[in-house]
């Protein structure tokens, strides 16, 4: 069976796994914003319409596990593609959806979707290409993410100005077609060496894992949350200072641009020095930000706090992936990462989660230093879990 191996570059995936993605995550971007505007026109009240968008979340969450039992049954590439053609009739629902409540299941099952699409790429790219250029892999699709979370919205608003809500949707059905068709030109994978003739069952894997989770993977849980915060903590800090929804915009805008550039000067780093030397410095700075936000009072101040932490997300773009698939059994991996990414989603979620909590009882500043510390005390984790040097040799807990 041809595959690709360490004897062929792993660039030669950039035609059938980072177009694919680029293309189909453009496409999603566009229609992300517009799914509560969707269910407002279809009649939903603003609170429907906030459950509408955050079924999306519950399905990835919800799908962590059952992605991984999907990949290991049929293999990454079937996954991928059966995943992108479940995206292509879940758009097109949503364009024609007659009520909200068709809306919110065609959601729900793109979060499910979604789960499979990001452990199946994942888990292709950790066998795929060879451990010397990893981290870099991996990190150039955690910035062909961040590429179409920035233009997939222009996208959309483009089309939907000109022909309206609808058309957004059909146009990112059609570019995840499009993904679906050429991710078909994904060589297979080998089978793994020394397969058991038992299946490998979830809960296991994560019986076997769960110190790995429990350890290394609270500090990534950690960073995830941090990273989520930006996206909660600014827009709330932005309008307590008295800045208005355009400039809130400009200010997203900077701290995005710079996050996007910054991914594959991680993943070098992360190649060549260890996943330590990316994790733990981007944890510090962004803490440090959160730490410092409340002096910022003005544009400028905000501005500044906003660029630093694009550069602490930026450089960390893949790390979460990267030391997952380091920890990631030969047999068993996809199982290991499904558990590997209910953990870290589970910090990504609670991020939000936490500012909200305490910005009921206390002032923002409170929950500014708190997303603060909790950088701080995820670079320690980190440091500690995390080994020094690059390669496969992590360090195992409780060793």
């Amino acid at each position: 069976m041809k595959h690709p191996g360490t004897g062929a570059p792993w660039r030669r995936l950039g035609v059938s796994i980072y177009l694919p993605t680029a293309v189909s995550f453009i496409g999603f971007g566009a229609i992300v914003p517009l799914v509560p505007l969707t269910a407002r026109a279809l009649g939903a009240s603003v609170a429907e319409a906030a459950a509408v968008v955050a079924l999306m979340g519950i399905g990835t969450l919800i799908g962590a596990l059952p992605a991984g039992v999907i990949a290991d049954r049929f293999g990454e590439k079937k996954a991928l593609v059966g995943a992108l053609f479940g995206d292509v009739g879940c758009l097109l629902v949503c364009a024609f959806a007659p009520n909200q409540w068709v809306l919110a299941a065609a959601v729900f099952v793109t979060g499910l979707t979604g789960a499979i699409l990001s452990l199946a790429r994942q888990s292709y790219l950790t066998v795929a290409v060879p451990l010397e250029f990893r981290a870099r892999a991996l990190s150039t699709l955690g910035g062909v993410f961040r590429i179409g979370s920035l233009l997939g919205p222009l996208m959309g608003a483009a089309v939907v100005t000109v022909w309206g809500l609808q058309a957004a949707y059909l146009v990112a059905a059609g570019t995840t077609l499009i993904a679906a068709v050429v991710t078909l030109a994904l060589p297979d994978l080998p089978s793994p060496e020394h397969v058991s003739e038992q299946p490998v069952r979830m809960l296991q894997v994560l019986r076997a894992h769960a110190r790995t989770y429990a350890t290394a993977g609270v500090g990534a849980s950690a960073l995830m949350l941090v990273r989520a915060s930006r996206d909660a903590l600014l827009p709330l800090w932005c309008e307590q200072i008295g800045l208005d929804a355009a400039t809130t915009s400009l200010v997203f805008a900077l701290s995005s641009g710079i996050d996007m550039t910054l991914f594959y000067v991680g993943g070098s780093v992360m190649d060549r020095f260890g996943r330590r030397w990316v994790s733990v410095p981007a944890m510090l700075i962004m803490g440090a930000c959160f730490a410092l936000l409340p002096l910022a009072h003005s544009i400028i101040g905000v501005l500044a706090f906003a660029a630093v932490l694009g550069l602490g997300n930026g450089i960390s773009a893949g790390v979460v992936m990267t030391i997952g698939s380091d920890f990631s059994p030969a047999l068993g991996r996809p199982q290991f990462l499904a558990g590997w990414r209910l953990t870290t989603g589970l910090g990504q979620a609670a991020g939000p989660l936490l500012i909200t909590a305490i910005a009921a009882v206390a002032p923002l500043s409170l929950a500014a230093l708190a997303i603060g510390g909790v950088g701080f005390g995820g670079a320690g984790w980190l440091w500690h879990w995390l080994p020094a040097g690059p390669g496969r040799a992590v360090k195992q807990p409780g060793g």
